[in-house]
């Protein structure tokens, strides 16, 4: 099968390579899947670089929709020809999604209504976002700032703390600005005079913020926005670097709240067309660098997924 992976780390656009390897098997508690897409995210190409480092080779895409073609020891409620998503096992193969076969270690099916396409869009973005939602706190009533919100996991976020009866206000930039004020959001543009609005709109400080955006540098005006308060601030973007100089918090140094997967419930959302998250563009598999490319341009706007 052929595969895209990586067998020393260093920039993705030089140690990733497409090659072609034996197909492997599941072993217990997984299954393998043949790929029908593999979303991609600057996180692949994180553990190129040498995020979560561990044995090599490995590959990338974590994010996998695909057709159950075998099923090791230990599983069951799954059998062989059906369509599930979920997470492939990066951490145990030297294969990940982004190829022909991978093996899964975490995935639920995908019902009627959803194609694999706007399905693969959905886990880490769900993930990410349910989770820094979850250690702000999920309260009805209270009002989140979600700085970055036209990110994946941002606009994710826009979405499940509207479900869980929050006041949104979403920074966002105008590609997808109309499309957030829809789902209930109060929208306002980043940039300049940023402070200002957010809190002419929210008429006070707000209770929290989550910064979700890829390019880092607002954290200073997010705590003012959080009326001086840094611990309201929680970032899992581009911001990270900076967050234990202001005193803010940042996804690597949270203690993490007990295990809930909330991927089903969005799954059955997205399915009944009451959840998405934006897919920027499909390509080839062969075609992964252009992804790259895409990527680290930070113009995808989307997901960008691989279809083997």
């Amino acid at each position: 099968m052929r595969t895209v992976r990586f067998h020393e780390y260093g920039p993705a656009g030089e140690v990733l390579r497409l090659e072609t390897v034996p197909v492997p098997e599941p072993g217990p508690g997984r299954i393998r899947v043949a790929v029908q897409a593999c979303a991609l995210a600057p996180a692949d190409w994180a553990l190129a670089g040498g995020l979560f480092q561990g044995d090599l080779p490995r590959g990338i895409g974590i994010d996998v929709a695909g057709t159950v073609d075998a099923v090791g020891d230990q599983v069951t409620g799954v059998a062989v020809g059906d369509l599930v998503l979920g997470n492939a096992d990066w951490r145990g193969e030297a294969s990940a999604g982004a190829s022909d076969f991978a093996i899964m270690n975490r995935w639920t099916g995908v019902p009627e209504g959803l194609d694999p396409v706007r399905a693969v869009a959905l886990p880490m973005a769900v993930d990410t976002a349910y989770l820094h939602l979850s250690l702000l706190g999920l309260d009805a009533g209270r009002t989140i700032v979600i700085h970055g919100a036209g990110s994946t996991v941002g606009y994710a976020a826009v979405q499940i703390a509207l479900r869980h009866g929050m006041r949104v206000i979403a920074t966002a930039g105008p590609a997808f600005a109309e499309r957030l004020s829809a789902f209930g959001a109060q929208v306002t543009p980043y940039g300049e005079g940023m402070v200002e609005r957010v809190v002419a709109m929210s008429g006070r400080p707000v209770d929290l913020v989550l910064d979700t955006a890829p390019v880092g540098g607002a954290l200073p005006d997010l705590i003012k926005i959080a009326g001086g308060d840094p611990k309201r601030v929680l970032t899992c973007g581009g911001s990270v670097p900076e967050a234990a100089g202001l005193g803010a918090r940042d996804t690597f140094h949270e203690v993490r709240p007990a295990a809930h997967d909330a991927l089903p419930e969005f799954v059955a959302l997205a399915a009944d067309g009451r959840f998405e998250v934006p897919v920027a563009r499909t390509l080839p598999l062969e075609d992964w660098a252009t992804a790259l490319e895409i990527s680290q341009s930070g113009q995808a706007r989307g997901k960008l997924i691989l279809l083997p």
